[in-house]
């Protein structure tokens, strides 16, 4: 056995909750950390915190981040005198092989358009274009650009939101996925906004839009989230993912309602499952991502109140397991924000706040699961 296989195989007892064999009847995707993925960056490049995450066709696993989030001693080659050797931020838009190379970096203000106040959220569809959001303060609009970071479209204008129901702007885009089939952009919007709206995915002309349980979205303050309270009736902010299916369903983060709403893919309601529903403040529905298996069977959410990745069955919405906690080591969490899954069944998280990293987790198989309730404040399921 390999070292970097052997700190794998340790540091999957770490993360992961894997139960007896000959006492549990469940089955869940497990996983283990990779610490030596990926590569050091060249220039004395450092991230930011890390907004977002996705793996194109190649294989290849994009990051975004945000530059203006590191400090003077961080970026110490650019902002401070003696400025030293070390370090400077990396460009936002950075491109990974599935070795860890880093084989691309791009992003920021330009001709043309109008780069966000606070990027938010990547996505490449499969035409390899590279779509992003903004969650600042003005930010109403998406843009979308070649791999190579050759502006394409700009969608909204900086300063133009209407509200949830308005048909030319956005409300601070948390992230955008694609439809390929439909040719068609699922934007949850998101940070201001309370919808999911849906776009033509080359002209970015709006076709659809709907809020919680596929009723008209509603910007009226709910307040605090409230765990003893009836479900709310809306979104709160922020919508944080609008994830397509293969099968025609959409699966919503409504993250501080702790929760994923599913609809069709027209906005009528269907179901929702929450999420360690005890859970306040940031809530614990950042992100999901699907398994690679044409029946997208697993769903993966990231929970970045509680520092985990909660491991779904898709069919019927139970929670199987879980893996992650609070930490700065390899396989930890601080601010688990984003996450991608590759064709091999790998995952990818990005941390934000003081995170300000990527991490990769080898897929390693099914294995018997054991209760995924441990650590978090969540009742026990009646037996």
């Amino acid at each position: 056995m390999t070292r970097s296989m052997t700190v794998l195989v340790a540091v999957l007892a770490l993360v992961g909750h894997a139960g007896d064999a000959q006492s549990q009847a469940r089955v869940a995707p497990q996983f283990a950390v990779d610490p030596f993925w990926p590569k050091p960056l060249p220039n004395h490049w450092l991230i930011g915190s890390t907004i977002g995450v996705d793996v194109d066709s190649r294989g290849h696993v994009w990051i975004i981040h945000r530059p203006e989030t590191l400090t003077e001693r961080e970026a110490r080659a650019g902002t401070l005198t003696p400025a030293g050797e070390c370090c400077t931020a990396a460009p936002p838009v950075l491109e990974f092989d599935a070795d860890g190379n880093l084989v691309g970096s791009w992003g920021g203000p330009g001709a043309g358009y109008d780069w966000p106040m606070s990027n938010h959220g990547i996505t490449v569809d499969g035409d390899d274009h590279v779509w992003i959001g903004g969650n600042g303060t003005d930010d109403a609009h998406i843009l979308k650009f070649t791999r190579t970071g050759e502006f394409v479209l700009q969608v909204g204008k900086p300063g133009g939101n209407a509200g949830s129901r308005d048909a030319a702007n956005f409300g601070r885009v948390a992230k955008v996925a694609l439809d390929e089939a439909a040719n068609e952009a699922f934007v949850a919007d998101g940070y201001l906004n309370r919808r999911v709206a849906v776009l033509d995915r080359d002209t970015g002309a709006m076709k659809r839009f709907w809020g919680a349980h596929g009723s008209l979205p509603d910007d009226t303050d709910l307040g605090p989230y409230d765990p003893a309270a009836p479900p709310a009736a809306q979104f709160r902010n922020p919508v944080h993912c609008a994830e397509p299916s293969f099968d025609g369903l959409v699966y919503v983060c409504d993250r501080v309602n702790d929760r994923i709403q599913v609809f069709r893919k027209d906005g009528t309601y269907v179901r929702e499952l929450a999420i360690a529903p005890q859970t306040r403040g940031g809530g614990s529905v950042w992100d999901i991502a699907f398994s690679p298996d044409p029946a997208q069977t697993y769903l993966y959410v990231a929970d970045g109140g509680n520092e985990r990745i909660w491991i779904v069955a898709r069919e019927t919405l139970e929670v199987l397991t879980s893996f992650g906690g609070g930490g700065r080591q390899p396989g930890q969490f601080f601010g688990v924000h984003s996450l991608a899954a590759d064709a091999q069944g790998n995952l990818y998280t990005t941390e934000t706040f003081e995170g300000k990293r990527v991490q990769k987790f080898v897929y390693l198989g099914l294995a018997p699961v054991e209760s995924p309730y441990r650590g978090v404040a969540w009742p026990e399921p009646a037996e």
